[in-house]
């Protein structure tokens, strides 16, 4: 039980704690309807049973333990947001856009653009890899540690899910939309930003 209960809440803080995950949630959300966030949603979710999937095959012992291995898997991560962030920043605003349709990104480009933000994301691999190394011992049954990992996703699409609908509620979406070419700058910077700073952070020794 106290496994249970470590595993849920460092998954619950770890979730809610603002990244690119949920700045690239609100991005689709609001410049491309709910659909768009929510598909993004279950991409960020698929993108963290990635992580849980090669920690549970011991990869990611591999990976903290090679700095060259992990400083790749961080710079082509970096390199996407800060990518993302710069097409989201010189996107020019679209005030004709329609919102009673969720058109402008395809159902499998929303899904990549949040299973990518995850799959590449160096923190989302140490929140797997550091709660795994703290709850799961050489006895751990296979099917507690895959448990595990199910409930990690399973909190990142409700959250993420969640956010989706709020920032694709068209009565909210219009006010934003209104001020999208300001909001495409703050996500874009943002996105940059967390970009740069995985870049510039010291891999693991």
């Amino acid at each position: 039980m106290g496994q249970l209960i470590a595993v849920a809440v460092i998954t619950i803080l770890a979730v809610i704690s603002p990244g690119a995950d949920f700045a690239m949630t609100v991005r689709n959300s609001y410049l491309y309807g709910r659909t768009a966030g929510v598909l993004a949603a279950v991409g960020i979710s698929l993108g963290v049973l990635v992580h849980v999937t090669y920690t549970m095959l011991g990869v990611g012992l591999l990976v903290t333990r090679t700095p060259m291995l992990f400083t790749a898997m961080k710079l082509i991560g970096a390199a996407y947001l800060v990518y993302i962030g710069y097409k989201t920043f010189v996107t020019k605003a679209q005030v004709d856009i329609d919102l009673s349709s969720d058109s402008g990104l395809t159902k499998a480009g929303a899904l990549r653009t949040g299973f990518l933000t995850n799959a590449l994301n160096p923190k989302t691999m140490l929140f797997v890899l550091s709660t795994y190394t703290q709850v799961v011992s050489g006895d751990t049954p296979v099917f507690q540690q895959i448990g595990y990992g199910l409930f990690m996703s399973l909190a990142h699409l409700v959250w993420f899910a969640l956010a989706a609908v709020l920032f694709s509620n068209q009565s909210l979406r219009t006010r934003l939309l209104q001020r999208q070419s300001v909001l495409n700058k703050v996500i874009g910077t943002v996105l940059v930003g967390l970009g740069m700073v995985l870049a510039l952070t010291p891999s693991m020794a």
